[in-house]
C-alpha cells in the first residue's frame, strides 16, 4: 500500500466516525463515553494523516 492510498484510508475512517459523532450527538441514547472515545479516535487518525502528509 502506497503512503498516498494509507491516508485515503485514513481519511475514510476519519470520515466515517464523524458522521457516527454528529449521529450520536442528536441522538439522546447515546453514551457520553461513547462519544468521546470515538472523538479520540478522530483525533489520532487526523494526528497520522497529519505525520504521513509531512513525511
Amino acid at each position: 500500500m502506497t503512503v498516498a492510498s494509507h491516508i485515503t484510508e485514513l481519511k475514510k475512517k476519519h470520515e466515517h466516525l464523524s458522521d457516527m459523532v454528529s449521529q450520536a450527538q442528536r441522538s439522546p441514547g447515546t453514551s457520553d463515553l461513547q462519544i468521546a472515545e470515538w472523538k479520540k479516535q478522530k483525533l489520532k487518525l487526523k494526528e497520522e494523516i497529519g505525520r504521513l502528509s509531512q513525511g
